[in-house]
Formats: structure tokens, C-alpha cells, sequence
């Protein structure tokens, strides 16, 4: 299924944690929080300005970004789980 979110919105695929610590710990699922790190799927075409005109996106397709552990809405696609978020609710870009 293809998808493309509307406006400032970004389709973000989590990057799952690791399951066990770096000295050997394996980490029960109920003790694992949030990832809060994300691949962009799916840009929007961008924001409208109060004078109609166009801001294009700072993200593209592909980057890997931070963005608040709650922040987004979660979705289902073709039995995936994903995340729906605004552009604002982006941190910052991996690099």
C-alpha cells in the first residue's frame, strides 16, 4: 500500500532497541521503553504560510530522525506499525 501523508505530516517506521544492554542484560519487553528514534517513509508536500505560500519540508525520505517518545499517532499498514507525526514534532536529524 502506498501512502502519502498530507501537509507537514511524516510517515516514520521505528527503529527497535536492542533487547539486551551492552554488558550482556537481557531486557524484558515490559522494561523497555518507547524508541525514540524513527526512519522517514513518507514526506508531505509541506506547510502553507498565512500568505498561501508553500514551505517545503526540512526532512526527507530516508533520513533518520529523534522525535518525542509520545509524540505522533500510531497506524497500522499492510500488518506494520508506524507512526504519523507533524514535521514540529521532530527533534533533530541523525547524521
Amino acid at each position: 500500500m502506498n501512502i502519502r501523508p498530507l501537509n507537514d505530516r511524516i510517515l516514520v517506521k521505528r527503529i527497535e532497541e536492542e533487547t539486551t544492554s551492552k554488558g550482556g542484560i537481557i531486557i524484558p519487553d515490559s522494561a523497555k521503553e518507547k524508541p525514540a528514534e524513527g526512519k522517514i517513509v513518507a514526506v508531505g508536500k509541506g506547510r502553507t504560510s498565512d500568505r498561501g505560500d508553500l514551505i517545503p519540508m526540512q526532512v526527507k525520505v530516508g533520513d533518520l530522525v529523534l522525535f518525542s517518545k509520545y509524540g505522533g499517532s500510531d497506524v497500522k499498514l499492510d500488518g506494520e506499525d508506524f507512526l504519523i507525526m507533524r514535521e514540529d514534532d521532530i527533534l533533530g536529524v541523525l547524521e
